[in-house]
């Protein structure tokens, strides 16, 4: 178990490491993130999307 633990703790730093190093060569960027909440927003919201309500972040 606690090499489980470990191993997932090496995964965690590597994915926050990787997404630090993209954010500063701005690979990733605050309009891609919008984008990606509006995404998420719209498929886990999906029901209210069919009636007709905007899931747009900002406009």
């Amino acid at each position: 178990m606690a090499r489980w633990r470990w191993r997932s703790l090496v995964v965690l730093i590597y994915v926050v490491i990787g997404i630090y190093v993209a954010w500063v060569y701005d690979y990733i960027t605050p309009a891609i993130l919008k984008d990606i909440a509006e995404a998420l927003l719209a498929v886990f919201l999906w029901f209210l999307v069919l009636l007709g309500v905007d899931l747009h972040i900002g406009g």
